[in-house]
């Protein structure tokens, strides 16, 4: 950082392709960042490096790695990047080693994470917006394939210190008054393109480039924002249909070589994010009345295909 301001200590949780990028970034700006992940991964940087293969620079960086979450201890800023099927559990876990004051950041899919992490384990952790395409193989090796920015909220002097911290490394980080509307973007673009990458195998320019499965977003969308105006959500910018079905079209088109993470995760025979994405939609759906039957099939498919895992 410059001037006399020093770096807080950082820990990354759950060191996957997420973390990996995001805390990549952080050590490449100087950061003192503990990785937190698997085995392989903490050998492959203990050994090497992190290697960041992105879209604007090739580096290898050295930020201090561990299995253990005992690691977290002393932290003053925990980047919270574990798949949200562990959400419960790592938060119990990271509360027998968190420090007083520290700062626990979401940087998870789904909506209600931080909710989830303070009722496990009482930690008032922050949401923050993921906007990455990444992926991580082999353990240590971080592909970035596009974007890298995050949203966070509302103002106060948490969220301005972890905006802060980001853009001194390069990290584009907005601070928006509607976090809630903002994460239910994101669940917009998850519902719409996760499943149909993951069952359909395909990058999202092979969906861009269907008439079929343009309808079948069309359909995820409409059901999507029916929910959301139940529960009083509104996402930024998103009024109308037209304009979320063009943003999930958009995300497609930017991001045209990448497979959902959804459907990484399948590709590995690992259990999928997908309870918290249109499994999500679908059981608040049912809830409150309103009928997500395209969601609800998504969702019962790829939960087929994992019981098989």
């Amino acid at each position: 950082m410059s001037g006399e301001t020093k770096w807080p200590k950082l820990a990354v949780l759950g060191a996957g392709a997420v973390g990996g990028y995001f805390g990549g970034m952080l050590a490449r700006a100087g950061a003192p960042v503990t990785m937190i992940g698997r085995q392989a991964f903490a050998e492959a940087v203990k050994n090497s490096g992190l290697q960041l293969d992105t879209v604007q620079f090739r580096e290898t960086v050295h930020p201090e790695a561990s299995m253990e979450i005992a690691a977290a201890a002393g932290a003053e800023v925990v980047l919270f990047c574990v798949k949200t099927t562990d959400t419960a559990s790592t938060a119990k876990s990271l509360a027998r080693h968190i420090s007083p004051g520290a700062i626990v950041v979401s940087l998870q899919n789904g909506v209600n994470n931080a909710e989830e992490i303070r009722a496990a384990a009482g930690i008032d952790a922050l949401s923050a917006v993921v906007y990455v395409a990444a992926a991580m193989s082999p353990p240590g090796y971080v592909k970035h394939l596009g974007r890298g920015d995050l949203v966070v909220g509302p103002k106060n002097t948490r969220t301005e210190k972890i905006a802060s911290l980001f853009l001194q490394a390069k990290v584009p980080c907005r601070i928006s008054e509607n976090i809630e509307g903002e994460l239910w973007t994101k669940l917009i673009w998850n519902c719409a393109l996760n499943a149909i990458s993951a069952l359909g195998r395909v990058t999202y320019g092979e969906i861009f480039a269907s008439s079929g499965a343009r309808r079948i977003i069309e359909t995820l969308v409409d059901e999507v924002l029916a929910v959301a105006r139940a529960k009083g959500i509104h996402p930024p910018g998103l009024e109308d249909s037209k304009a979320a079905l063009a943003g999930a079209l958009k995300i497609a088109e930017q991001m045209s070589g990448t497979r959902s993470s959804t459907a990484q995760d399948m590709a590995r025979g690992k259990r999928t994010e997908i309870d918290s994405l249109n499994g999500y939609v679908a059981r608040l759906g049912e809830q409150m009345g309103v009928a997500t039957p395209v969601n609800h099939a998504l969702y019962t498919l790829v939960k087929l295909q994992e019981s098989g895992f």
